[in-house]
């Protein structure tokens, strides 16, 4: 019993970490994608979403190495990272849950206001101009604009709000469901770590 207790909880750990290192290279590599096709023109954007993913990718391993050997140093410290990126995760996810309509608003313009390269990927993705009205006399990357009939065009802020909501329930609840399962990460090594290797010297606590 003791030793099925044991290896169940080290495989399960080590499934857990290897979720987190197929996510991170998700993150990394759809970052480097929408770079690379120009999809993304903004730098900081990249560069924080591929931050996000090495950090992740990381912290897998270091939880990783220390399930397959059983290193009580290594768990340790993945155990606090895992228990402090679930407090902030789990903090923006309800967050993202509870926001209203005029706290969207607000933090929609203060992200359109920081990032020139930034307005321009919405403005081309979303075919928009400007974030809350359409400036005719200035420049737009939006299609609509760009084919001479501006007045085709809608503000960002009128496209971005018909989604808004529903993007930040998705992300609120995608943010959730990985919280749970970094809670669950910090049970199985607090778990893992209070345990004897049956394989190993009897007289030894690992």
């Amino acid at each position: 019993m003791v030793c099925g207790g044991f290896f169940c909880t080290k495989n399960s750990l080590s499934a857990l970490n290897i979720l987190y290192v197929i996510v991170s290279l998700l993150l990394i590599g759809v970052a480097a994608w929408g770079k690379w096709f120009g999809l993304v023109s903004s730098i900081s954007v990249v560069a924080g979403v591929i931050g996000v993913g090495v950090f992740l990718l990381l912290v897998a391993f270091v939880g990783l190495c220390g399930a397959r050997k059983h290193h009580q140093v290594l768990l340790f410290f993945y155990m606090i990272i895992l228990f402090l990126v679930f407090v902030v995760q789990f903090s923006v996810s309800c967050a993202c849950l509870s926001l209203n309509k005029d706290q969207q608003d607000h933090l929609l313009e203060i992200g359109w206001n920081k990032s020139e390269a930034t307005q321009m990927d919405v403005e081309k993705t979303l075919d928009c101009c400007g974030f809350s009205h359409v400036d005719y006399n200035g420049t737009c990357a939006a299609s609509c604009f760009q084919q001479q009939r501006p007045q085709s065009c809608n503000s960002c802020s009128t496209v971005i709000q018909a989604y808004a909501g529903e993007v930040l329930r998705f992300v609120g609840g995608i943010g959730l469901f990985f919280s749970f399962t970094e809670i669950l990460g910090v049970w199985l090594t607090h778990r893992y770590r209070n345990m004897k290797d049956p394989c190993s010297n009897a007289g030894a606590f690992l």
